[in-house]
Order: structure tokens, then sequence, then C-alpha cells
């Protein structure tokens, strides 16, 4: 096979070799092979005879920080989603994400292709649970009004979801989405699953403000609400995949000119 040399290179590595080798003097060998001295001093100095690799030392990402970079891998390996899906819900946490950059990341970690052995010894199954176990989440849409927010419920065991769009994602708006969810959903709802924004908790930093509203809601319906780790979106991958669901359903298959069109549609 013959030696692939870089564009500007002027020399082999058969050529390297006999520099190193020889004990005629820097001239003489810049004059035989037609190079400039300082090349030839550069050969003998080096123990090596094939082309130094290009580019950075440590290759990372010049988007994405490092604590991204882990959150990201994590992810990858956590879920074995692929890599579409791990866009859509790392998109959330790190908005300027894209494809290439994430594509390029797995590559680079070598896990852009997992092996079979390694999917079936670390994929995992959701724990079993009995019907009422509910992942809310929240999600936008848009029309050609401008933004829109779905609030999202499925149950974890028997798929059951339900839908609401609003034009506001507050606290109020995700209280009265559970009320009407308890209200329509034909069995008793024992959890609740969410992640940890303002519309369903209250920040860690309050810690004097009174329970919030929905937490309240949970408390008097004897349901139990659990929140998802920070950073950690496919602990309610469920609803996160349900979301994407219906946005390829609705927004992007269809053009819709406001909330009347987009609601009725989705009714």
């Amino acid at each position: 096979m013959g030696q692939v040399l870089h564009g500007c290179a002027k020399t082999t590595e058969a050529m390297r070799r006999d520099i190193q080798d020889s004990k005629e003097s820097v001239m003489k060998l810049a004059r035989r092979y037609s190079i400039s001295p300082n090349t030839v001093i550069k050969w003998k100095k080096r123990d090596y005879v094939h082309d130094t690799p290009m580019g950075p030392k440590v290759k990372r990402s010049t988007v994405l920080t490092p604590e991204e970079e882990a959150v990201c891998v994590a992810f990858r390996k956590h879920t074995l989603l692929p890599l579409d899906d791990c866009l859509y819900s790392l998109q959330e946490i790190i908005p300027k994400l894209t494809r290439s950059s994430l594509h390029r990341l797995f590559q680079r970690n070598g896990i852009s292709q997992l092996p079979r052995e390694e999917h079936k010894i670390e994929k995992k199954k959701f724990k079993v649970y009995p019907i009422g176990y509910f992942h809310i989440d929240i999600t936008e849409v848009r029309t050609a009004e401008g933004k829109l927010h779905l609030f999202v419920a499925i149950d974890r065991t028997s798929k059951l979801a339900y839908v609401e769009l609003k034009h506001i994602a507050g606290k109020v708006e995700a209280s009265q989405f559970l009320s009407n969810l308890i209200e329509v959903i034909p069995y008793k709802i024992e959890k609740i699953l969410t992640d940890n924004g303002i519309q369903f908790t209250n920040r860690s930093c309050d810690r004097h403000a009174m329970v919030h509203i929905f937490d309240r809601i949970c408390m008097s319906h004897s349901m139990e609400h659990r929140v998802t780790q920070v950073n950690h979106p496919w602990t309610n991958g469920q609803v996160e995949r349900m979301n994407r669901t219906i946005q390829e359903a609705t927004v992007n298959k269809y053009y819709y000119k406001d909330y009347e069109e987009l609601n009725k549609h989705g009714s």
C-alpha cells in the first residue's frame, strides 16, 4: 500500500529514516534531498518518521461546555436512544445543541454506534407499576400567531394520555390541568411525576414559600408528587416521547393560523 502524506510534505518516510541514520552534515543532506536545513534538523531530532497529526491535541466541542458534554454522554449511555431522540430530549436543557454537534460528540466518545452486547447489558426496563402513575410535562408548539403551550399527561402503565392547549404555562394553568385530569380519568391517580419547573414545584431557593398550589392539589387527592432530578430528562422519557408524537402529528405536519384552529384539530 502506498504511503499517504499530507499535502505539503517534501520527504517520504524512507528519506526521513535515511536522514536520521546518516552521519553526513546537515547542509549536504539538505542539498541531496532538495529541502531546507531546518527540515533536516527537524527530522534528526525526532525518533519517528510518520506525519504528526494536525488539529487540537484534546478534541472537544467548541459549542458545549465540558459539563454539557458530560450530560449528553451520560444520557446516551443511560437511555441507549437513537441520535434524534437524544437530541429532542437534550434540547430542553441545552437549547444551543444541534444534531451535528451531538453526532460529533458521540463519535469522539465512541458511542456513535453502541455494540449489541452493550445494549443487552445496559438496557433497563421501567419498573412495573399499577395504573394510576401519570407523567406530566409541558412542551411548546407554534402557529402563525405565535407560541402556545401543550400540557401532556400519560399513564406509565395503561398509556392513557390527556392533553390541553393553553396560551400561558404558569403554575395556575398547570394546577388547573391537574384538576381537569383528575376529573377526566376514570380511575384513581396514585402518583404524579413532573420535572422541577416552577409550574409544578417551588424552587430550591424558595425555602420559606408556602406549599405550591400543584402540591396542594396532589395532597388533597392523596396523590404522591415526584419530581425528576435536575438535568435528567430521561427520567420523564415517556411523556417526552408523547410530546414528540403529538408534535409530529400536528404542527410538524400541518399549518395552523391560530389557537382555535390548532385546538379544534387536536380535539
